[in-house]
């Protein structure tokens, strides 16, 4: 092989290894790229974390699977924006409400709205009534949200369902409420079948 053809050979692979890097590169900086979403940069955004989200109107639901003090769990998320487009909602689906009031005491509703104030970051308890059930979701400013902010949102609602999970498990509310250590059993799935009532968004 002749000098001219070894440094067009070695030409030709530096190029390859260039354009890939530069390809892992652009990939890593959109992953940064900041800036207000809107409904079709959001379900971009999640597409792009590895999520399939099911867009119903302007909502999108997905299955959000992850692992907190090595348990696994395998939990039902929906994210929309605002009316107004300045706000994004993140909601993570929970147990139904009970069919019998017998089975809702007053003093587990108490508690769920007293761990509001505690919870903190923008996240809280509610209840979406066209389905029964109740959520744990944490509204964000529209603002310089990229996709790994936003994954970053995900995990962070993730682990407060975790932690919170004595307090929102309906078999719980008959009985005293356990510290999160002394949850043994996580939801392992659940069914996407959210039905959120976008007149409650601002």
């Amino acid at each position: 092989m002749s000098l001219t053809d070894c440094t067009t050979r070695y030409s030709v692979i530096l190029t390859a290894l260039v354009a890939a890097w530069l390809g892992v590169s652009n990939m890593a900086a959109a992953q940064d790229v900041a800036g207000p979403l809107t409904e079709d940069s959001l379900g971009q955004a999640l597409t792009s974390l590895g999520l399939q989200p099911e867009k119903a109107e302007s909502r999108y639901d997905f299955r959000f699977k992850t692992k907190y003090e090595e348990q696994e769990w395998d939990l039902t998320m929906s994210a929309v924006l605002s009316k107004n487009g300045e706000s994004l909602w993140v909601m993570a689906w929970l147990d139904e409400l009970p069919k019998s009031s017998t089975d809702v005491p007053n003093t587990a509703l108490l508690r769920l709205l007293a761990r509001n104030d505690e919870i903190g970051n923008g996240k809280f308890f509610a209840y979406i009534p066209s389905n029964r059930r109740f959520v744990l979701q944490r509204v964000v400013p529209n603002r310089g949200i990229s996709p790994r902010i936003l994954g970053g949102v995900l995990k962070d609602l993730g682990g407060s369902v975790r932690t919170e999970y004595p307090y929102w498990l309906t078999q719980n509310w008959t009985a005293k409420p356990t510290t999160s250590a002394g949850a043994t059993r996580p939801t392992q799935s659940a069914v996407n079948d959210s039905k959120f009532d976008a007149a409650r968004r601002n």
